[in-house]
């Protein structure tokens, strides 16, 4: 079967998608499938002197067993929706099915000349990250999802529900992101769930860390203010001997650099900016705790992998988190926006080592429930069901 994955971040991007087409791409190579992935980056195009000839570079895609396809990100808007429906005809003509990660408007703009099977994965909500980031609106996710907003808002909310409808099928991470997706007029027939996937890092080296706090927390991804980043500063500030690592980037940085500075925590806390995959990695094996501080997650890949390197995690209860964390057993849970609990919790892991070695035996259930053959298996019926089916 010949497979088209569109998506919007691919490493060096970090997040979960640009986490999880990496995997699910390798893995339906080694089932037999010829896979090609079309993403967008902020690096050279494809064919560069560097993404050609620098195989240790982060954006090498030599190093991939499948064909990747870069368009630039940082082009003028309609001028990339047009070039990257464009890229999705072309590529698209010789693909049984696409299976769309991310460009979802571009990619069904694009189906209506192509008429290609299609199954779209949805790991959160668009509309509501766009009109939170522009400052549109307040609500959390789940507000966000029963009120009504003005036309621009609704626009947005209108438009991911149309291109999502325009799949076959639809693949989230999570029952909890499912329930929500069918409320966007998705009949529930079409909605598959299937659970993100961890796969175990042998002989990782550890990173170095600037940090000298005898408890170093660490938390990932993008600097955005659902990730309640600012909430884990506040915590480190009240809890004495810890450090934190931040890796990620994001158009709350600034402010999270003035909060550490205000808070006199500024020598605790290290800004590690966007890594690739392997270095976010050594740099969480590097910590002795993961902090997840959202008061929204679809499901948190990122957690995922933590548990997967041993490491207690500290997380709000919200979204898919918890059922990750019921299935593994590896987690406190707190109640979002609440630095209280987060200090509580912290002091929790870092005082009581009994509570730390109950959490540290759940770490070993993650790998095999949440497994990369699990899941490609899982994807890989579902692909070959639409793409035979029309």
């Amino acid at each position: 079967m010949k497979i088209l994955i569109i998506t919007g971040i691919f490493p060096p991007d970090i997040g979960g998608p640009a986490t999880y087409v990496p995997q699910i791409a390798k893995g339906l190579i080694e089932r037999g499938h010829s896979v090609t992935v079309l993403t967008l980056t902020d690096g050279p195009k494809r064919g560069s002197k560097e993404l050609s000839t620098d195989t240790q570079s982060p954006i090498a895609d030599s190093q991939y067993p499948f064909r990747v396809i870069r368009l630039p990100r940082q082009t003028f808007k309609p001028w990339r929706w047009l070039r990257t429906i464009l890229s999705i005809i072309r590529l698209g003509k010789g693909m049984d099915v696409l299976y769309v990660n991310g460009l979802a408007m571009e990619a069904v703009l694009a189906n209506y000349l192509l008429k290609k099977p299609m199954v779209q994965k949805v790991v959160g909500d668009l509309a509501w990250e766009r009109a939170t980031i522009k400052g549109w609106v307040k609500d959390n996710f789940e507000e966000f999802q029963k009120k009504h907003y003005g036309r621009r808002v609704e626009l947005l909310k209108n438009m991911r529900a149309w291109w999502t409808c325009k799949a076959d099928k639809v693949l989230v991470p999570s029952r909890y992101l499912a329930r929500w997706v069918a409320l966007w007029g998705i009949p529930e027939e079409k909605i598959i769930v299937i659970y993100n996937a961890v796969e175990p890092l042998n002989g990782l080296r550890p990173a170095e860390l600037p940090l000298h706090s005898s408890v170093k927390l660490v938390t990932v991804g993008r600097l955005v203010s659902w990730k309640g980043v600012d909430g884990i500063i506040r915590a480190i500030a009240e809890v004495e001997g810890t450090g934190l690592v931040i890796v990620g980037d994001g158009p709350e940085r600034n402010r999270l650099e003035i909060l550490a500075n205000d808070l006199k925590v500024a020598n605790r806390v290290y800004f590690a900016g966007q890594r690739n995959a392997v270095g976010t990695s050594a740099l969480m094996a590097a910590c002795d705790l993961f902090v997840l501080n959202s008061n929204y997650e679809g499901f948190p890949h990122v957690m995922l992998e933590a548990m997967s390197l041993g490491l207690p995690v500290v997380a709000t209860n919200v979204g898919g988190t918890p059922e990750a964390a019921q299935a593994s057993q590896a987690a406190i849970l707190i109640t979002p926006g609440d630095t209280d609990a987060l200090c509580t919790a912290l002091k929790r892991v870092m005082d009581c080592q009994r509570i730390d070695r109950e959490i540290m035996k759940g770490t070993q259930a993650i790998t095999p429930k949440f497994s990369i053959s699990n899941m490609v298996l899982d994807t890989e019926r579902i692909l070959t069901d639409v793409a035979k089916a029309l």
